[in-house]
């Protein structure tokens, strides 16, 4: 097993840490941030890095396989999902961020099925895709460090630096959403020409 699978298959080990960190239960806070908020952070930043390192290497190194082109994207969703569930459990984010994120996943796998029984190759990641991604890792590594939930800047109550991170994690999140759903759009239009075919 080469080197990117290896980083992907880390980056899917980390997600059940993420998940277990909130059972210890761990005491404290550093600049206000609680402790658990922090660990939970720098797992889910640790494994974003691997995310754009797998690809860096195997394209680099010409390493690209067929395990790594199911698994990474793969690996990549249960990140993003377990993140914003866990944000939902900590009631940081409203469900319905996770679910047209969830959705979304359900539809673009299914084209891809079907594309691969047509046998097309599946259209590359759109302005919009490239946009959700970012702006879905940015959205969350600011949402473990917010202890306030989405959307509470616009309460009136918050001020100062809670003021704005929390307004920045609403605008990133809000946008993360509007590119999901045009990217998933993207693929519907493509999918039902190829349906149609």
């Amino acid at each position: 097993m080469n080197l990117p699978n290896k980083l992907t298959i880390f980056r899917i080990i980390l997600v059940p840490l993420m998940v277990i960190v909130p059972f210890f239960k761990i005491q404290g806070n550093f600049l206000g941030i609680p402790i658990t908020f922090l660990i939970i952070d720098l797992i889910f930043i640790i494994a974003s890095i691997t995310d754009k390192l797998d690809g860096y290497i195997a394209r680099k190194n010409n390493q690209v396989t067929t395990f790594g082109k199911f698994l990474d994207p793969l690996a990549d969703k249960i990140l993003v999902l377990t993140a914003m569930v866990i944000l939902v459990e900590m009631q940081k984010l409203p469900a319905w961020i996770p679910i047209i994120v969830l959705a979304r996943e359900f539809m673009v796998s299914g084209y891809r099925l079907i594309a691969v029984e047509k046998g097309r190759k599946v259209i590359a990641a759109s302005k919009w895709g490239k946009l959700k991604t970012v702006t879905q890792m940015v959205a969350i590594i600011l949402a473990f460090l917010d202890i306030y939930a989405f959307g509470q800047c616009f309460s009136g109550k918050l001020e100062g630096g809670d003021l704005v991170l929390n307004f920045a994690v609403t605008i990133m999140m809000i946008i993360q959403t509007i590119a999901t759903i045009f990217s998933g759009i993207d693929y519907m239009k493509d999918a039902k020409k190829l349906i149609s075919a």
